[in-house]
């Protein structure tokens, strides 16, 4: 059921990726008519299937610069720090290109089963897709199709998507994403008078599939399209609406001065009035 990593790992990532928009293309109608349901009573013969959600949910706004890349997207590689076929599936997501924003969430939290109240209820092959997230092999893996190992590695990112964002409001959560803050992995803010402020992931809404993810700049207090399309392509609510402001009253020492200066529109030197 587990992907192949390592040197593979780039063109396979990219490969699942389509491979999502097309199942997920195919299988929306099913979500609309039907509430998802858990992984139990799955085997191969089943005619039913629930559409599972990726962290990819569409297309990116149409008014984002595609040719707008990060450096990160100019890697030649999609994955970065594994060490093959050791690493646990959860490195080896937040490794992937475009999940930078992603920090590593503990074993011991996701097995906490108080951390996962009322996800069962929203993500399809829930049962196999904590096994995938967690590493552990299911005897029901070689009897799947392909089709079906698809939809649940795909339920597995929502599902770790939908546990991130519970993780970051933790103490351990905030601290690995500090961590991630001061290397500026979320990237700077595009505003020329933010003199290049560190940014911070946030949605727009804490409902799945409801909008992509963009990055908030404390010193402007605006929020942005990430620089990068494959990062700017993930589901918002794998951050939330409250994750920068939380994280900015927890290190209330980061919080920069508000931004005093604005652009003045002159003509000929002379600036314009507002009529």
């Amino acid at each position: 059921m587990h992907r192949e990593r390592g040197v593979a790992a780039g063109s396979k990532a990219e490969m699942a990726s389509i491979d999502r928009k097309r199942i997920n293309d195919a299988l929306d109608k099913h979500l609309e008519r039907s509430s998802p349901s858990t992984s139990k009573g799955l085997n191969g013969k089943d005619k039913d299937r629930v559409s599972a959600q990726s962290t990819l949910i569409g297309k990116p706004p149409p008014h984002q610069n595609d040719s707008e890349e990060s450096e990160t997207d100019t890697e030649e590689s999609d994955v970065s720090g594994s060490d093959g076929d050791d690493a646990s599936w959860i490195s080896w997501f937040c490794h992937m290109r475009g999940h930078e924003f992603f920090c590593e969430v503990d074993d011991d939290y996701i097995q906490d089963d108080f951390n996962l109240c009322g996800l069962s209820s929203q993500v399809p092959y829930y049962d196999y897709a904590l096994d995938l997230i967690l590493d552990v092999e299911s005897s029901h893996g070689d009897s799947f199709t392909d089709e079906q190992n698809e939809l649940v590695e795909s339920a597995a990112e929502m599902l770790y998507g939908l546990i991130h964002v519970r993780y970051i409001l933790t103490s351990k959560g905030l601290a690995a994403m500090l961590d991630k803050y001061k290397d500026c992995d979320f990237g700077r803010c595009p505003r020329v008078y933010c003199c290049g402020q560190a940014c911070l992931p946030v949605g727009l809404s804490d409902i799945p599939r409801s909008s992509t993810v963009n990055v908030y700049c404390p010193k402007c207090e605006d929020i942005y399209y990430p620089r990068s399309k494959s990062q700017g392509d993930i589901d918002g609510a794998y951050f939330g609406t409250t994750f920068p402001h939380l994280f900015l009253m927890t290190y209330g020492h980061l919080k920069p001065q508000k931004a005093s200066q604005s652009y003045v529109p002159r003509v000929f030197g002379f600036k314009m009035h507002k009529p």
